[in-house]
């Protein structure tokens, strides 16, 4: 019985694998994946014209309700096919592509994909959309009508035979194919109840889902994809009516290595909630099917619990009230006065405390270097007088003797004592993924600790006057800011226990932390000032702040910065900060610890660079 049931299994996957494989249109060994052109396909999205904000990620395959062939619906396949497009906020091209034959044609239509939509706009009808933006290409680089006519060639020979289609799916079809070969020429597509094959050269409506009907061609009954409406938040789903699952039936499979442990079902009514949950909605739109159940209960009253605030008595004590900050919207191009609230908290439990033992000959070492910026003298060349001779100067006056030329210079060189007149704060990131571990002995967090801890021994050596602050965040309305050292404030062990009290938490709203310290630092009588930010990622939040919009209000906030006089500058150990930190602080405005656990020691050693005259 059992070598049966090995026999029927084995023909069952050897099956599987033969059907798939006949029915499959791709060209398996060709394939290309995006992540190995990800970055070049980036740099040429933006040298073309394309948003900075914009990110180059994979798209996931799209339902679309095309004609297959009896073998791909006995294979089950093809039901869903990556297509690329494009929004305000990110380039989604397909995770492979392997539509052609060859594996360089099948690299340049991922370059052409990029350029195309470099020249794309909002999208108002597919298939003149793509025509108008194709034919614009072409004009503006003629360089690539070879390379785009190459692509249309090959593809025409794989796409289905108009002589085999019922009448309205041919006259699409060949209406297609006029468009793919001449861009611009065709301005009304014939009516069909199903969707063409897909054109990979072409980019589609952005967060298109799976209509339970064909898909339309026309905005104006004609026939072409249409983009969904803007003002419309609504997007048609696939239901699916299930039975309710009370937990107390069904099958329950365990391992015997589990037998010590246990869990318990908990019943939640998922729909009784009163308020709108933006997270949920967020989720919602990405699905295609969304199951629903009838429970027969009556609606009662509930109890609510915000499991990410911890009670009152166990959270950081705040200062103060909060203080309403603006943030920037980058799709209206504009501030939102007030938009968010920051609260400025010192840690609980915070008790003086000494610097921890294993930290203290790295500490005297870093004072040791930094107590000579406190008395540090430098030569002044070119002086009328001075205790030695400027031999560069002297050289420069004989040269111009020689040529007959006898301005008077100063040719001596005087030393005079360094006045460093600067101010600095440090901004660390204490958000919940600094949690995480960086092997089995250290936390981020704890990597980060100590990074202020030796950065206050270092700057109190050198006399500069510096604050230490940490941030976190929890939606627009919580944004903390835990002040750990203040300016003017002395460092001692009652801020080494503030430092050594710090826990992760939240999230990270760059924006608003970054504005207070700007806020905080042009309070500084200081000529020169730093404002140092340390953090693990990129930014985010549980609201709309993700994406292309915390990145571009972190962005806008850095600007503001510098036209208030300071010199922002991001250190971070995200080894993806690459892809976003050149457009939030500019290509010389950060560097990329490889190591994090050298943070503690780089720290003092990139503050030294910073601050030389």
């Amino acid at each position: 019985m059992a070598f049966s049931i090995e026999v029927e299994e084995w023909v069952g996957s050897a099956w599987h694998r033969f059907i798939t494989r006949r029915a499959s249109p791709e060209f398996p060994e060709a394939r290309v994946d995006l992540v190995d052109m990800q970055r070049s396909l980036s740099i040429l999205f933006r040298a073309l014209g394309g948003a900075s904000g914009v990110t180059v990620e994979a798209a996931a395959a799209r339902e679309l309700m095309v004609r297959r062939s009896l073998l791909q619906q006995v294979a089950g396949t093809c039901r869903q096919l990556p297509v690329a497009w494009c929004d305000d906020d990110n380039l989604r091209l397909p995770q492979s592509l392997a539509v052609y034959p060859d594996v360089e044609l099948n690299r340049e239509l991922y370059r052409w994909l990029a350029l195309l939509a470099a020249e794309s706009g909002t999208m108002r009808h597919w298939a003149r959309d793509n025509q108008r933006w194709t034919q614009a290409l072409l004009a503006r680089y003629p360089v690539l009508k070879r390379r785009y006519m190459r692509l249309v060639e090959a593809h025409l020979l794989l796409r289905p035979d108009p002589q085999q289609l019922p009448a309205d799916e041919a006259a699409l079809e060949r209406a297609l194919c006029q468009a793919l070969r001449e861009p611009g020429s065709v301005e009304r597509f014939p009516r069909c109840e199903r969707a063409p094959w897909p054109l990979p050269l072409w980019l589609y409506p952005a967060q298109q889902l799976a209509q339970p009907q064909a898909q339309n061609l026309g905005e104006d009954g004609e026939g072409a994809l249409q983009a969904p409406n803007e003002a419309s938040r609504s997007v048609r789903k696939r239901a699916t009516r299930v039975e309710e699952n009370t937990g107390k039936g069904g099958l329950l499979l365990f391992r015997l290595e589990n037998l010590f442990s246990w869990s318990e079902h908990v019943e939640l009514d998922r729909c009784g909630d009163d308020s709108e949950d933006l997270d949920a909605a967020r989720v919602a739109e990405d699905l295609d099917e969304i199951a629903l159940s009838r429970q027969r209960i009556r609606k009662g009253g509930g109890l609510k619990l915000d499991l990410d605030l911890p009670p009152p008595d166990a959270d950081d004590l705040p200062l103060g009230e909060g203080i309403k900050l603006p943030e920037w919207d980058y799709r209206k191009q504009a501030l939102q006065e007030g938009f968010v609230n920051l609260q400025m908290m010192l840690p609980r439990g915070a008790e003086a405390a000494p610097l921890p033992l294993r930290l203290s000959p790295l500490a005297r070492r870093l004072r040791r270097q930094f107590e000579s910026l406190r008395t540090d003298r430098q030569w002044l060349r070119g002086q009328p007088q001075g205790s030695e001779l400027d031999l560069k100067a002297w050289l420069d006056f004989h040269v111009e003797r020689q040529h007959g030329q006898c301005a008077e210079r100063g040719l001596f060189m005087e030393q005079r004592q360094n006045q460093r007149d600067l101010a600095c704060l440090l901004l660390a990131d204490l958000s919940m993924s600094t949690d995480a571990h960086l092997n089995d002995e250290h936390r981020v967090i704890e990597v980060i600790t100590d990074s202020l801890l030796l950065f206050g021994e270092a700057l109190s050596a050198a006399g500069d006057d510096f604050a230490l602050y940490g941030f976190s965040s929890l939606r627009r309305q919580q944004v903390r800011m835990q002040a750990l050292k203040t300016f003017g404030e002395r460092y001692d062990d009652r801020v080494r226990g503030k430092i050594q009290a710090i826990r992760p938490g939240y999230y990270t709203r760059m924006g608003a932390s970054i504005r207070q310290a700007t806020r905080l630092l042009g309070g500084c009588k200081q000529r020169r000032k730093l404002l140092l930010l340390v953090t693990d990622g990129k930014p985010n939040d549980l609201d709309l702040y993700e994406g292309r919009y915390g990145v571009e209000d972190t962005r806008q906030a850095v600007l503001e910065a510098r036209a208030q006089g300071l010199v922002p500058f991001c250190i971070t150990i995200d080894r993806e900060a690459g892809d976003y930190l050149p457009y939030m602080f500019g290509a010389n405005g950060f560097t990329l610890i490889r190591q994090p656990e050298q943070l503690p020691f780089r720290l003092p050693q990139l503050y030294r660079q910073l601050t030389k005259s």
